[in-house]
């Protein structure tokens, strides 16, 4: 495992309880830079997932597929592993845990389950935690690399682009390097860079803690997080001249009807969706409607049979026929 990576689990650990860090930090190191989630459930053992895979943790730091070895998560360990992860402050995350979870620096994500209150406008809060999942973040530099040849619209734009994946196949992953790729430049001739808007409403592409991207998603991007898709597109479209609108996991009427507003600007936009194939996104009416009206030019779909991002193949929108596998 290099150094970075390294750093990066160790700091995750940070944000856990004493006694569960310490079983954490035991397990082995070829394993560690692999783990994408810790889940902690009151009443269960630790539970993590790598390489679409789950496993228990037991006492050791071993990893196990047998549930009576593994190390079991009580009360206290999830009350004081979310009093580290809301630094002691409960009450300054509110806004943030009424969506269900927390950011951490780093742009890490914890997940929260517990009794949900509502009041008069929705959601207040939750109260008693009852599990915590911890999603490690890590940057992918270049892994965007392989299909940029297909997004780009020579000379000097792009092709409006759904990526497509089942969950855990790196669909996040790689739309959030696409974003830094085609911010930064290089690519055109002149080494154009696009001015690009980025929706990000689950707080999961830029990361951002304190008001600063903890993800690289270059030098001419802009975010506006926690903001739902529907707001979001107007707010971009009249502050920031956007040339490029990205946006994580659509699916409602009300994204394609932000989609729509975002062609009529003339603005290209890139999005992700959870589904295996073309049948899969025909089956879901709001995204049907996309397909017909071949909003999208390029779709690319993902699976894990090489590992978490493989490029399963990518589909030419007009024709909906396949360019490459």
């Amino acid at each position: 495992m290099d150094i970075k990576e390294g750093r990066i689990y160790e700091n995750v650990l940070e944000y856990i309880c004493l006694e569960l860090s310490q079983v954490l930090k035991n397990i082995s190191i070829e394993h560690q830079e692999y783990i994408e989630e810790i889940r902690l459930r009151s009443g269960n053992p630790i539970n993590i997932y790598l390489k679409g895979k789950d496993y228990f943790v037991t006492q050791d730091g071993s990893l196990t597929k047998n549930i009576e070895k593994g190390l079991l998560v009580n009360r206290q360990h999830i009350n004081n592993t979310f009093q580290l992860i809301s630094n002691y402050s409960v009450y300054a995350f509110e806004e943030e845990i009424k969506n269900g979870f927390i950011t951490l620096k780093g742009g890490h994500r914890v997940g929260i389950g517990g009794k949900v209150l509502y009041g008069a406008r929705g959601i207040e809060t939750i109260r008693d935690i009852s599990s915590l999942n911890i999603r490690i973040a890590r940057e992918k530099i270049g892994v965007s690399d392989k299909i940029i040849p297909y997004v780009l619209d020579y000379p000097n734009t792009i092709h409006n682009t759904l990526i497509i994946s089942p969950p855990q196949c790196g669909k996040t992953t790689l739309l959030r390097d696409l974003i830094r790729s085609l911010s930064d430049g290089s690519y055109f001739a002149g080494k154009k860079g696009f001015k690009i808007g980025v929706i990000d409403e689950r707080s999961e592409l830029a990361g951002m803690y304190n008001g600063i991207p903890q993800h690289n998603i270059g030098l001419r991007t802009d975010v506006l997080d926690g903001c739902n898709k529907k707001d979001g597109t107007i707010m971009l479209l009249r502050s920031m001249s956007p040339e490029i609108i990205a946006m994580d996991e659509i699916g409602s009427i009300s994204d394609v009807e932000s989609i729509h507003e975002i062609l009529k600007a003339g603005v290209k936009v890139i999005a992700t969706v959870h589904g295996d194939n073309l049948d899969d996104l025909f089956s879901k009416k709001s995204l049907s409607i996309l397909i017909r009206e071949k909003v999208f030019k390029r779709y690319i779909f993902l699976d894990n049979s090489k590992g978490v991002g493989t490029v399963k193949n990518i589909i030419e929108g007009n024709s909906l026929t396949t360019i490459t596998k």
